[in-house]
């Protein structure tokens, strides 16, 4: 998955952009908010990790001038504990908070929270046909055959699980998985499609190339 953090303090994102990346998830970072603009302007993010104060403004205000063409799911990054500061960020469209200092282990539970929610799933595990997903630790489950997937190989399904029945061409892909500073080409998505493919053998589904379109993941027939 791909997320957007936008926060001013170098130590803090960049321990969050670690703790992030051993799961995975490729993490753009905006130290403003017009730096977070040109992020928004430039790639699709499955969720913006949003501090309050920024050197430029508002994250609060900047969140509710965005909200109508903003479809994408905020956590705000907070200092402040009082609970009309949360309820303010709430009704102006963050769909969670996290109060600083916080626990790294928290931070993540609330993305998955957030990204189940968005989903409309209030459970950890994802049906892919038989199958059972379970993105939070990265394994696939049919009846006794189990699957431990690599973080690269489970969020690229995670990817697949969220946007069932659709085509997602190459760069879509891309833009879900790696940041702007990743060097790397659409050949790496074929290379870890071809993983992926081996890994979900016998699951009861499968990642059906769509010739000049893309990939999307389908039940195969009994």
């Amino acid at each position: 998955m791909r997320y957007l953090l936008v926060e001013d303090n170098q130590e803090l994102a960049e321990a969050v952009l670690r703790r992030l990346a051993m799961d995975g998830h490729a993490v753009d970072h905006a130290a403003s908010l017009e730096a977070a603009k040109d992020c928004l302007a430039a790639a699709d993010y499955d969720l913006i990790l949003l501090d309050v104060m920024l050197p430029d403004g508002d994250g609060r205000e900047f969140l509710a001038q965005s909200r109508k063409r903003l479809d994408v799911p905020v956590i705000m990054l907070t200092a402040r504990s009082q609970v009309s500061d949360r309820v303010g960020a709430l009704d102006q469209g963050a769909d969670d908070y996290i109060t600083k200092p916080f626990d790294f282990s928290e931070l993540e539970a609330r993305c998955r929270a957030v990204l189940r929610r968005r989903g409309g799933s209030a459970k950890n595990e994802i049906a892919l046909g038989p199958a059972l997903f379970d993105p939070l630790s990265g394994t696939l489950r049919r009846g006794e055959t189990k699957v431990d997937l690599r973080s690269r190989e489970s969020r690229l399904l995670e990817v697949f699980a969220l946007n069932p029945g659709q085509i997602l061409s190459k760069g879509q892909l891309m833009d879900r998985l790696f940041t702007f500073d990743s060097a790397v080409t659409e050949n790496a998505i074929e290379v870890y499609i071809g993983r992926l493919r081996k890994r979900i053998e016998g699951m009861g589904f499968q990642i059906e190339t769509v010739r000049g379109l893309g990939y999307r993941i389908e039940a195969q027939s009994p």
